[in-house]
């Protein structure tokens, strides 16, 4: 890494991911980064007050300052006032976690979310806005593949792996099988992840596009325990899942994110 920013926001994004702070020694070992260049690294954060030091001497955290700038952009983007509607309503119908996920150039991320499921066994991972989808073992990212050809689709898993860090077993088998699931997703009109991303959750999803048929802004997902989430169950979902989608691809010039797109695209108003 030579760009200072470069290196800046590898330990930006490495705190993201350990909310209760690293000593020096870790973040340097993870970032491959000299002890040194990140002290110096840090106490710039800490200046800009993106990261605080937990006490003397002890861990480094990032501040809420990077979480509200965040959620401040979603709000004043729009994004979640013209989906979360929509989401609430499919949640409720479904009884099951809703998620909404948005394509940001070579990377698909979780925006939104809603919980249909009231009591019992139910998927709540609570930790996932925010995050970058993997697109190989994730309903949302393998029907974002789908949408593309092979050869762009495997270009994009190929920065990401078949397999995601610290999931379960069960990734597609190499090219041919990546290849066989998009395959069986195009047919199918909705993508299947069964244990992929987390054992024992089931999910299915969509591509939400401008209009129903124009470019995709993201990925609408129904994720439940994989003992209720079955084929048949699948199955059931999947015209009020097209339906929210749809909803969603109409919807999406509601946000000035979405609208900036579409008119860099020469699309909408």
């Amino acid at each position: 890494m030579s760009s200072v920013l470069e290196k800046a926001m590898t330990i930006v994004e490495l705190l993201v991911d350990n909310p209760a702070g690293l000593p020096v020694s870790a973040i340097s070992a993870a970032t491959g980064q000299p002890i040194s260049g990140v002290h110096r690294t840090l106490h710039e954060l800490i200046r800009l007050g993106y990261v605080r030091q937990l006490h003397d001497g002890g861990d480094y955290a990032l501040s809420i300052k990077l979480a509200a700038m965040g959620l401040g952009f979603l709000g004043r983007a729009g994004i979640t006032d013209v989906a979360q509607p929509i989401l609430d309503r499919l949640a409720a119908a479904s009884g099951e976690l809703i998620r909404l996920s948005v394509t940001d150039g070579r990377k698909l991320t979780w925006v939104a979310v809603a919980q249909g499921a009231t009591r019992g066994l139910r998927y709540d991972p609570g930790q996932e806005q925010g995050v970058e989808v993997h697109l190989a073992t994730s309903a949302g990212g393998r029907a974002w593949l789908a949408s593309m050809s092979d050869e762009a689709a495997l270009e994009l898993v190929g920065t990401q792996g078949f397999s995601r860090a610290g999931g379960p077993e069960g990734a597609p088998a190499g090219v041919a099988g990546l290849l066989a699931i998009l395959n069986e997703t195009r047919e199918r009109g909705y993508s299947v992840a069964v244990s992929t991303y987390l054992l024992g959750m089931a999910a299915m999803a969509m591509t939400v596009r401008y209009h129903g048929e124009g470019p995709v802004l993201g990925c609408l997902s129904i994720a439940g325990p994989a003992v209720r989430m079955d084929a048949a169950r699948m199955a059931e979902l999947a015209p009020m899942l097209r339906e929210a989608a749809d909803d969603l691809g109409v919807a999406a010039l509601g946000s000035q994110y979405f609208a900036a797109r579409m008119k860099a695209l020469g699309q909408g108003g």
